[in-house]
């Protein structure tokens, strides 16, 4: 993008692009640029009817007939099929249901017995935390097993792995900085040291091409750039190779073999369905299955296209409209094809930061210790958005507009 680019060039680029048409499906506020798509994905416009329906009339009409009627029953599989293009996977790949959280354990403790002489688990301490915490946890609960860290406050990758790791799990794109890994080149290292490989799609899918390949677990969330709305169904993928030689450590009545004969001991499904365990929250698949209506007719090529024109052209506009000396770092990799759908940057105020753009609507996001961070969701945000977004935040940083006190108040949430 040639500096000095002007709004009403924005406006063209708008009127260009492929995607433009998405954004009439969404249910944004007037005056707000939302740029925290990483976060929570903006409102399909036909989300309230889709979850009225099921509500109004699979629940309220057809009450519990709807299990078979409406599919209720094989939410978990139905959805996790229409998920598993957006990641690369195949049907019968991936399951739908419970959280991100709850699927590592999940797939950290199934995947582990796959190499019961190796006693370590790798994990990156720039990963989202909850990553790292359940992997505590499912160390705590298995025993004797070591964590080893890797990342910018740690060792390199190639320095953990050596014939003792049974498993890495990973974070597609860092939800601090936007920097992305090579998927396939990461699971090739991994697999090549015996190791298995566990990939965190929540900060890519949606936002650009996933391509699970040859790794061995994925999981995932849905309430991001994928706008399942929030509390959505997050989901998880299972290698066919593993599905039959895996157990599920949650093993409920769902993912029983032949849950109907009520037998008195737990047998595993076949397949990815041995990975359910309760019943599925039918409202939120509601919501979920309303928005991959929208991502069904979605060329993932022209989503990366724009999310790459769309950050790059936010980086030069604020190299181009904000002074040096005024505390702004990058910290996103300038490298297009090193990044996700995310710009961050990294200043000593940055919380006051975010709270001042937010009065001017645009609305981002902060992350400790002093990362600013900006999600671009393709389907919704125009070029002239991001315009906006720029002058907004040159504007905040050049007339010290974040010194204002009520914007240092710490809201509960952030």
């Amino acid at each position: 993008m040639p500096m000095g680019v002007s709004r009403a060039e924005c406006q063209d680029l708008d009127a260009k692009d492929p995607l433009r048409g998405f954004r009439e499906e969404f249910s944004l506020p007037p005056g707000v640029v939302y740029l925290l798509g990483n976060s929570l994905g903006a409102l399909p416009r036909h989300t309230p009817e889709r979850v009225a329906r099921t509500v109004e009339t699979e629940w309220g009409r057809h009450l519990g007939a709807s299990w078979n009627t409406a599919g209720w029953w094989d939410m978990p599989q139905s959805t996790g099929d229409r998920i598993a293009p957006l990641i690369g996977a195949g049907p019968g790949e991936v399951l739908a249901g419970d959280s991100t959280s709850v699927n590592i354990f999940k797939v950290v403790t199934a995947a582990l017995p796959l190499r019961p002489e190796r006693r370590v688990i790798v994990s990156d301490l720039d990963n989202f935390p909850t990553d790292r915490y359940v992997v505590e946890g499912a160390a705590r609960a298995l025993g004797s097993y070591e964590i080893r860290d890797i990342g910018e406050r740690g060792r390199s990758l190639a320095d953990a792995l050596d014939d003792g790791v049974a498993l890495v799990l990973l974070s597609q794109v860092d939800y601090r900085t936007g920097a992305a890994r090579d998927m396939a080149a990461v699971t090739e290292q991994v697999q090549a040291a015996g190791a298995l490989m566990v990939w965190d799609l929540c900060h890519s899918a949606g936002a650009m091409p996933v391509r699970v390949g040859e790794a061995d677990f994925a999981v995932g969330c849905t309430y991001k750039y994928l706008n399942g709305g929030p509390g959505a169904p997050a989901y998880l993928y299972v290698a066919p190779r593993h599905q039959d030689d895996v157990r599920n450590p949650l093993s409920g009545w769902h993912g029983h073999a032949a849950p109907f004969d009520f037998e008195s001991h737990y047998r595993p499904a076949p397949g990815v369905r041995r990975f359910a365990t309760g019943s599925p929250p039918i409202l939120s698949y509601a919501a979920l299955n309303a928005s991959l209506d929208i991502w069904e007719r979605v060329d993932l090529s022209e989503v990366r296209a724009k999310s790459l024109a769309l950050t790059s052209l936010f980086i030069d506009l604020l190299d181009d409209l904000v002074a040096p000396g005024l505390g702004l770092a990058l910290a996103t990799p300038r490298d297009p094809e090193r990044r996700g759908s995310q710009v961050s940057y990294r200043h000593p105020h940055g919380y006051p930061v975010v709270r001042a753009l937010a009065d001017r609507g645009v609305i981002g996001d902060y992350r400790e210790p002093d990362f600013v961070r900006f999600g671009f969701a393709p389907l919704y945000l125009r070029h002239v958005d991001v315009y906006d977004a720029a002058t907004a935040l040159a504007e905040v940083l050049g007339e010290e507009r974040w010194r204002d006190e009520r914007y240092a108040r710490r809201l509960t949430v952030t």
